[in-house]
């Protein structure tokens, strides 16, 4: 045991981004106590970066939603955007503590981090995960994802390498109940930055990079929208909703909207209130990356898969709903 950390543990990434701790690592510190419970496992956050006052206000953060331990990598400001730095601290603390498992968001900066880690570690990496057991005979990982396009379930384990690891995507799992009388022991390791060939400037979003993952109202189009001007009155809709626009695979394809607002198997996964999919099809790999209270569907199609996931389901033109809507019929 070093500093009060066993080997074995389960490791949760938290990944930092403007708004602090990413939700995703909140998520995940859900499933890792979960999966530690009745076990004599810890659960381990590890933070990078930050200065000592802000690190312990997210360590205490962690720590309520289900942290045992946090494990602070201290490295430079401008290490905070860059992956080659992270992957060089993490490997570093993981080399030194040895965990039995590791668990990142499949964000696009986790989605970056996880297979640079992997490959320096020489351990496997299940992406997209949407389901974490560990087996009770062997207490190995069990990782569940969709494969061949969503059509079956893939059960993967790493029985011969550790850490084992796998990201999940932001709200496949629930954000679990904060305690904040939960004690913090927070461990600070100074970890050097890594040598790099390149000078970070600054990391600019994209002014169209809109965060559908946290909306709670999603209004989606896809191919039957019918055209440019449905999408801007399906833009207005999501606006007096309080929500965002989203997108079906096809238009993203086809350049019509931004990847950023793609929703699916290959785009990202949203669990909001309410999903208002518009002339979207249904087809399993979209589906596979909606978790959303209610679904309504407007569809001409009557054989349209939407309507066998739909809890409300609308057979009309998408321009004559919209309108009604909108207050334009």
């Amino acid at each position: 045991m070093l500093n009060g950390i066993a080997p074995g543990g389960v490791w949760v990434y938290a990944e930092q981004g403007a708004e602090g701790i990413r939700p995703v690592a909140f998520e995940l510190l859900g499933q890792a106590a979960r999966l530690t419970g009745g076990m004599e496992r810890d659960v381990t956050a590890v933070l990078i970066g930050g200065t000592e006052e802000s690190a312990a206000s997210l360590a205490a953060s962690l720590a309520a939603r289900g942290a045992d331990h946090v494990l602070i990598g201290e490295a430079p400001a401008e290490a905070l955007p860059d992956e080659r730095t992270h992957t060089a601290i993490m490997e570093k603390m993981i080399d030194e503590y040895h965990p039995a498992v590791l668990l990142l968001g499949a964000t696009a900066f986790g989605r970056s981090l996880a297979p640079r880690l992997a490959a320096r570690l020489g351990t496997g990496l299940t992406a997209d995960c949407t389901g974490l057991e560990i087996d009770p005979e062997t207490g190995l990982l069990r990782q569940t994802r969709p494969a061949f396009g969503g059509n079956l379930m893939a059960t993967i384990i790493c029985p011969e390498r550790t850490p084992q690891m796998a990201t999940v995507r932001p709200k496949v799992f629930p954000m679990p109940a904060a305690d904040p009388e939960r004690p913090v022991h927070v461990i600070r390791e100074k970890v050097g930055a890594a040598e790099r060939c390149f000078e970070f400037l600054e990391r600019l979003v994209s002014a169209d990079e809109a965060d559908i993952g946290a909306a709670d109202v999603l209004v989606s189009v896809g191919q039957g929208i019918g055209g440019a001007e449905n999408i801007a009155m399906a833009e207005e809709l999501a606006r007096r909703l309080g929500g965002t626009l989203s997108s079906s695979r096809p238009l993203v394809d086809s350049g019509v909207m931004p990847y950023a607002r793609q929703v699916g198997q290959t785009g990202k996964t949203v669990a909001p209130k309410l999903y208002l999919a518009l002339g979207i099809s249904g087809a399993i790999q979209h589906m596979a990356g909606v978790a959303a209270k209610t679904i309504v569907a407007v569809n001409t199609d009557p054989d349209a898969p939407i309507f066998d996931y739909a809890h409300y389901a609308l057979r009309c033109d998408c321009g004559v709903f919209l309108r009604e809507m909108l207050g334009r019929g």
